[in-house]
């Protein structure tokens, strides 16, 4: 299976890549697309002519993403409902209340690096809830409106943090042992990458792709739970402690959503499912963690982890 190679790059923007794409007559779903990225995406779909809405936990943050994307003049519908990952009551009436097919679902919303171990109110440990679980439990619940558009395509936004961490089976919530804020955010990510594995076998007979990307740094209000000496460890604030609004080495957020635009909206990966993108390309598999955090770690798209992860993520759930 060759790695699929596009005419894109880390430095390509979301507007270019879907740029002569037309969404006309397309729905999608962008998770957390009040800011950062996620707004990026549903912006650069909405430009292409698809009816957008904006799932986000913080509804009237989302009415002013929607009005700034109109205000762009984009001819795609945005519209706003709420969503919270967290909440299982959340994720069930946001799948209620959908009706008619969605051919584009983007898992975009996330938390990173939470200073203190949290839980939801089943117990799981909150990154692990909030970026696998819900999402999970969001892209199940909807499989009836993804088959029936014919040719969805489920973008899943993870990350190279899934190289600090596989999924640790034996204690995913951290009963056990020690809580480490990297660790925990790692597993969850690389949750993300398994479960888009286990989802490509599985739905493709319905027509349904699902890749995994890493977008790259960004700085959003994905960092907000960053302390000065991690953002100073990143190269995200200058000498004088200032945070920096792209900081070195780093991308704009309109370059951070182009790898999810390619995978919700372009030609250029008709079809393909089950893999794993960074800048606007599929990544290399790499044997072990990179130094620059590029790449995808084997254990990430092992079949038997997804398998296993698939029937942990059903168990959770009771589905």
């Amino acid at each position: 299976m060759s790695r699929i190679i596009t005419p894109y790059s880390a430095a390509s923007t979301a507007a270019e890549v879907s740029a002569g794409v037309d969404l006309t007559g397309r729905r999608a779903v962008v998770t957390g697309g009040a800011s950062g990225i996620g707004l990026e995406t549903a912006r650069a779909l909405a430009d292409a002519g698809a009816e957008v809405t904006l799932a986000v936990r913080d509804t009237a943050a989302g009415e002013r993403a929607a009005a700034d994307i109109t205000a762009g003049g984009a001819p795609g519908a945005v519209r706003v409902a709420r969503l919270d990952l967290a909440d299982r009551a959340s994720i069930d009436a946001f799948v209620a209340g959908w009706t008619g097919p969605l051919h584009i679902l983007v898992n975009n919303a996330g938390v990173m690096a939470l200073p203190e171990l949290t839980r939801t109110a089943e117990g799981w440990e909150r990154q692990f809830a909030i970026n696998h679980l819900g999402h999970a439990e969001l892209t199940l619940g909807l499989h009836d409106a993804l088959a029936a558009a014919r040719d969805a395509r489920i973008v899943v936004v993870s990350s190279s943090a899934h190289q600090q961490s596989p999924v640790v089976f034996d204690d995913i919530h951290f009963t056990a042992r020690p809580y480490e804020a990297w660790s925990a955010y790692g597993q969850s990510k690389t949750a993300t990458i398994m479960f888009t594995v286990a989802l490509a076998r599985r739905w493709a007979t319905d027509g349904i792709t699902a890749n995994a990307l890493h977008p790259g740094g960004i700085m959003t209000n994905l960092q907000r739970h960053l302390d000065d000496a991690q953002l100073r460890y990143v190269g995200a604030v200058d000498e004088q402690g200032n945070r920096l609004q792209v900081p070195p080495g780093w991308k704009t957020p309109q370059q951070g959503a182009a790898t999810s635009v390619l995978l919700a909206a372009s030609p250029e990966v008709d079809g393909v499912t089950g893999r794993y993108f960074e800048d606007g390309n599929e990544a290399p598999v790499i044997a072990e963690p990179s130094d620059g955090m590029s790449g995808v770690l084997p254990y990430a798209l092992n079949d038997k982890n997804a398998e296993l992860l698939w029937d942990e993520t059903l168990r959770l759930l009771k589905r």
